[in-house]
């Protein structure tokens, strides 16, 4: 699933493609969206929160609306010009936008597509925790560490992929941050020392990845994760091989990657 800096970057792609552009043709291949038509509306800014994509618009008549989407799994967004060739098939489009200046925007597999009133967004994203990639205010910064702490006996890995506790991170940001402060992703979350300093190392590694265009947490280009992905290589820092194991809610487990030397399983990191 795309995280936090990689929906941001999407949502960066469609605002350079369609802010301030009025729409000439829309196409909802969805259930519940199929007669709808927005033709005539101005697109503005395409927010995120976390891994959601918050399309807002106005209609000819002043109404404000939100196109909700979310990637899930598969799910991306594409732009090009209109009439060019997609680089999906077309029994995946979801949701098609063009503009009258003929570019057009095209949401392949998504996950969610659904249109609110932009008043109402807090009904799809009042749940979630602060967004990392967001305002980053002292309350903020409370309400994050407040909701990662609440269960010191979770797993610190499973707590961090639970979007409502802190919205952004996803497998490659568990991981890598947990490196980088020594904890492993298995640890009981209170075995966490200074969540707020873990907290604030994740948000920075978060916007530099924007910085990159991609995941850089290593500064090293050519070789740009600690531990994510590398099962059995040996550890940039210390050379143990690195190992593999599941983190998430029962049913919807993830892999998660560390170094059992330099992130030694239930001991105060």
């Amino acid at each position: 699933m795309p995280e936090g800096d990689a929906v941001r970057r999407t949502a960066d792609r469609l605002d350079r493609a369609l802010a301030g552009q009025t729409l000439a043709h829309t196409d909802f291949r969805v259930p519940q969206l199929a007669t709808t038509d927005l033709a005539g509306a101005r697109v503005g800014h395409t927010a995120t929160h976390g891994k959601h994509l918050l399309t807002r618009l106005a209609t000819a008549d002043g109404t404000r609306l939100t196109l909700h989407t979310h990637l899930k799994m598969e799910g991306s967004w594409a732009v090009g010009r209109t009439g060019s060739r997609w680089p999906k098939p077309a029994i995946d489009a979801r949701v098609v936008l063009r503009t009258a200046h003929q570019v057009e925007a095209v949401g392949f597999l998504l996950g969610v597509v659904e249109l609110i009133a932009t008043a109402d967004e807090g009904q799809v994203i009042g749940h979630l925790g602060p967004d990392l990639l967001g305002a980053w205010t002292p309350d903020h910064e409370a309400t994050a560490t407040a909701r990662l702490t609440a269960a010191p006996d979770r797993p610190l890995g499973t707590a961090l992929l639970d979007q409502t506790v802190v919205a952004g991170l996803g497998t490659i940001w568990v991981a890598e941050s947990c490196f980088l402060h020594g904890v492993s992703p298995l640890s009981p979350v209170g075995d966490l020392r200074d969540p707020a300093r873990f907290l604030a190392r994740a948000r920075q590694m978060l916007q530099l990845s924007m910085q990159h265009g991609r995941p850089v947490t290593t500064g090293n280009r050519r070789d740009p994760l600690w531990v994510y992905g590398r099962t059995r290589q040996p550890c940039r820092r210390c050379g143990t091989p690195l190992v593999a194991g599941n983190i998430g809610e029962p049913g919807r487990e993830r892999t998660t990657y560390w170094c059992p030397s330099c992130q030694p399983v239930s001991t105060s990191a």
